[in-house]
C-alpha cells in the first residue's frame, strides 16, 4: 500500500507533450514561509518597461512560446504594503496560463512567465499598468488602485500548442483524458525514483481539474474526474513521504479524505506521515480506520505492528530511565542517612566528653 501508485486503465488519443525537463526542478513550498516576498540577490532582468525578473532558481530546457499553456504556482503581494493577496501553494492548486490569451490583469505576469524555463522560480516585478490598473480590484483578490505587484512564480511545466486551446475550451472527456495521461507519466517517473519530476506531472494533471471545473460535474463525469484527481494527490503524498516532507503529505491526503472519507490509501499515507512526525495516537487512529476499510492489507498490519513495537521500546526506555532516577534517589538517601548517623554519633561523643570535662573541673574546684 505504501509504495503502490494509483492506476487508471483507460486509454486516450495522444496529445501534445508537456515540456518538463531536468531533475533539479523544485516542487512545493519555497524555503521562506511565504508571508512576505522573498529576498533575492540576483540581478534584475528587464523584460518590459513595467516588468522585471530576478531568478531564484534556474530552470531547464526551452522557454514557452506564444499560446503555450503554462502550469505554475505563485504568490502575489502588493509591492508597497507587502499585502499578500493570492497563494496557489497554500491552496495546493496550480493554475494554468495560456500565453497570449491571459486576462488583462495578468498581462505582466504572463510577460514574466514567457521568459521562464520549466522548473524555474523567480521574483517578478509588475507595474500597475500591466496588473489591476487605476481602479484596482475590491473583490477577490483585493488589490488597491495603482498597485505595483510582486509575484514569486514557479513554472511547473508547459504544454506546447499551436493554437492555445484553453482548458475551458476542452470537453470534459478531453480534460480528464489529458489529466490521466499526465498521471501515468508521473507513475513511470515514480518507478524510476524521479520523485520531483513525478510530482511535476501529478501537479499538471490536477491543474486540468481545478475547483471551478469540478463544481460543474456530477454523476459519471464527477466519478471519472475523481478517479484521476484523487490518485494524483495520493501519489504526490507518496513522493512527499519519501522526501520526508510529512506536513505537505498530510495536506494532500486531507484533500482526498474530504471527498472520500473512507479511502484506505489516504488514511494509510496520512498515518505514515503522522507517525514520522511523532503523532503516534493520531497515526494509530488512521491506521485502524484504514484497516477497517481494507482488512486484508498487509502493509497496514505491518505499520500497526511497527507502531506497537516502537511504543513498547519507548515505554521500556522510559521505564529504565525512571528506574535509574529512583535508584539514584534511594542510593543518595542511604548515603545521606549514613552521614546523618555519623553526625549524631559525633555530636553525642562531643556532648559526653563535655559533660565529663565539666564534672572533672567541678571536683577539682
Amino acid at each position: 500500500m505504501d509504495q503502490t501508485l494509483e492506476h487508471q486503465t483507460q486509454t486516450h488519443d495522444q496529445e501534445d507533450e508537456i515540456v518538463a525537463e531536468g531533475s533539479a526542478v523544485v516542487h512545493g513550498e519555497p524555503s521562506q514561509d511565504g508571508s512576505v516576498p522573498p529576498k533575492v540577490d540576483s540581478e534584475a532582468e528587464v523584460l518590459d518597461e513595467k516588468v522585471s525578473k530576478q531568478i531564484i532558481k534556474e530552470g531547464h530546457g526551452s522557454k514557452p512560446s506564444k499560446y503555450s499553456t503554462c502550469f505554475l504556482h505563485y504568490r502575489a503581494w502588493t509591492k508597497n504594503s507587502q499585502h499578500k493577496f493570492e497563494d496557489t501553494w497554500q491552496e495546493q492548486q496550480p493554475i494554468e496560463l495560456v500565453l497570449g490569451k491571459e486576462k488583462k490583469e495578468l498581462a505582466g505576469l504572463a510577460i514574466g512567465v514567457s521568459s521562464m524555463k520549466s522548473g524555474e522560480r523567480a521574483l517578478v516585478h509588475v507595474g500597475w499598468e500591466l496588473a489591476y490598473g487605476k481602479e484596482g480590484n475590491f473583490s477577490f483578490p483585493n488589490v488597491p488602485p495603482m498597485a505595483d505587484l510582486l509575484y514569486e512564480v514557479e513554472v511547473i511545466g508547459f504544454d506546447e500548442t499551436k493554437e492555445g486551446k484553453a482548458r475551458s475550451d476542452m470537453t470534459v472527456e478531453e480534460r480528464i483524458g489529458a489529466a490521466d495521461r499526465r498521471k501515468m507519466d508521473g507513475n513511470s517517473l515514480f518507478k524510476e525514483e524521479k520523485l520531483e519530476e513525478a510530482m511535476q506531472q501529478y501537479e499538471m494533471a490536477i491543474a486540468y481539474m481545478g475547483d471551478d471545473f469540478m463544481f460543474q460535474l456530477y454523476g459519471k463525469y464527477q466519478d471519472m474526474a475523481l478517479a484521476v484527481k484523487n490518485p494524483c494527490h495520493l501519489n504526490i503524498a507518496a513522493c512527499l513521504i519519501k522526501l520526508k516532507r510529512y506536513d505537505e503529505a498530510i495536506g494532500h491526503c486531507n484533500i482526498v479524505l474530504t471527498e472520500e472519507e473512507k479511502n484506505p490509501k489516504a488514511l494509510f499515507r496520512r498515518g505514515k506521515a503522522k507517525a514520522e512526525l511523532g503523532q503516534m495516537d493520531s497515526a494509530r487512529d488512521d491506521f485502524r480506520k484504514a484497516q477497517k476499510y481494507a482488512p486484508d492489507d498487509k502493509a497496514i498490519r505491518r505499520e500497526l505492528r511497527a507502531l506497537a513495537e516502537q511504543e513498547k521500546a519507548l515505554y521500556q526506555k522510559q521505564k529504565e530511565m525512571y528506574k535509574g532516577i529512583f535508584k539514584g534517589k534511594e542510593e543518595g538517601g542511604a548515603k545521606a542517612m549514613s552521614r546523618n548517623w555519623l553526625i549524631v554519633l559525633w555530636q553525642w561523643l562531643v556532648s559526653l566528653f563535655s559533660r565529663i570535662f565539666r564534672r572533672h573541673r567541678v571536683k577539682a574546684d
